[in-house]
């Protein structure tokens, strides 16, 4: 199998890039190198991917559709997986104009492009954001996700819908995952979870938005890879119609499209995040507080249903784990580069 993803030196391409590696499968990365992810820690990763016998970089931006189209023309995909985009709701609040130029316009470009191969199998990274302040707990697929409170959460609502109507038009086979608060090592830096570590570590404070009551649902990014890693295997086609009670599949009537939430449903709040991260560092925390962000929402938790039923049993790992992993892998790899991953500090 011959795999094209975009944003492979980003946090989660470069995980999903090295998991199909492991397993002998071909891969392309696209990415544009681009600083809004800490330029260095991207290089980090390309490096750990560009060692490998069966990876192949292509370095270029989504925006350039000449580029996009050579590079899958050069490399015969059999899947594309669609990860690279701009990312978080403050940065999304302060330059909306890159969110529209990278997600939308990107995307855009992408699915025109692909139109033109034949793709097996397109998977497309949309985030929990587009579900905005849904008061239906937990978030299901089939949930109302018109209201986004924030541009970042827009452009990924207006990916999915531009997907389907290609997936329709065009018959290819897409599904769509609403990533829910991915975390772990080669994180991004400005990531929260990154951050507080960083500065817990050193001595510098951080801050809490709101009284940190704020919930999310943190999905570790092993069991991220391996949810997507089996739902590559899985076309939305109608044979693969989930037809257990109470569980609604989100498999278009109209076209080979599917969303499926990829998170593990068990939501810890800001303040229980923070009390785990100074257990595993054995540091107390110099808080500060702050009002919350502009378009933030105030809880996350997925459903999980739906992805269980596609694919079996997951294993999500606790947070508590999750957390030490991470200050496992921020002692043994950061040494070193801490200094110049902190511009977002």
């Amino acid at each position: 199998m011959k795999a094209f993803i975009t944003g492979s030196a980003g946090f989660i391409g470069f995980h999903i890039a090295n998991r199909l590696l492991a397993r002998g499968v071909h891969v392309a990365g696209f990415d544009g190198m681009t600083s809004g992810d800490d330029a260095q820690m991207k290089a980090m990763r390309l490096a750990i991917l560009s060692a490998q016998p069966n990876y192949t970089h292509f370095a270029g931006m989504l925006e350039d559709a000449g580029a996009l189209r050579r590079a899958v023309e050069d490399f015969a995909p059999d899947i594309v997986i669609h990860l690279a985009a701009s990312a978080g709701i403050r940065e999304s609040t302060d330059n909306p104009d890159s969110f529209i130029s990278a997600n939308v316009i990107g995307t855009f470009n992408l699915l025109d492009v692909i139109k033109d191969f034949p793709i097996r199998h397109l998977l497309l990274a949309s985030s929990s954001s587009v579900y905005g302040a849904n008061a239906k707990i937990p978030f299901t697929e089939a949930d109302h996700t018109d209201e986004p409170l924030s541009v970042y959460a827009a452009t990924k609502k207006s990916m999915e819908v531009m997907a389907h109507s290609y997936s329709h038009l065009w018959r290819m086979p897409t599904t769509i995952f609403r990533f829910f608060t991915v975390y772990g090592p080669y994180g991004r830096t400005n990531m929260a979870i990154f951050r507080f570590v960083d500065a817990i570590a050193n001595d510098r404070p951080i801050d809490i938005y709101g009284t940190g009551a704020m919930c999310r649902d943190f999905t570790y990014i092993d069991d991220l890879v391996e949810a997507v890693d089996r739902l590559i295997k899985i076309a939305p086609v109608e044979e693969s119609r989930v037809k257990v009670n109470g569980i609604v599949d989100t498999l278009s009537s109209n076209a080979p499209y599917r969303i499926v939430n990829i998170g593990g449903g068990d939501p810890a709040s800001l303040r229980e995040l923070v009390a785990l991260i100074e257990s595993a560092l054995g540091k107390r925390a110099i808080r500060r507080y702050l009002d919350m962000q502009l378009g933030d929402v105030p809880y996350t938790r997925a459903s999980p249903a739906l992805l269980k039923a596609l694919v079996g049993p997951l294993s999500m790992t606790p947070l508590d784990m999750g957390i030490e992993r991470f200050v496992a892998w921020y002692r043994s790899t950061m040494a070193g580069h801490g200094e110049a991953l902190r511009r977002f500090a």
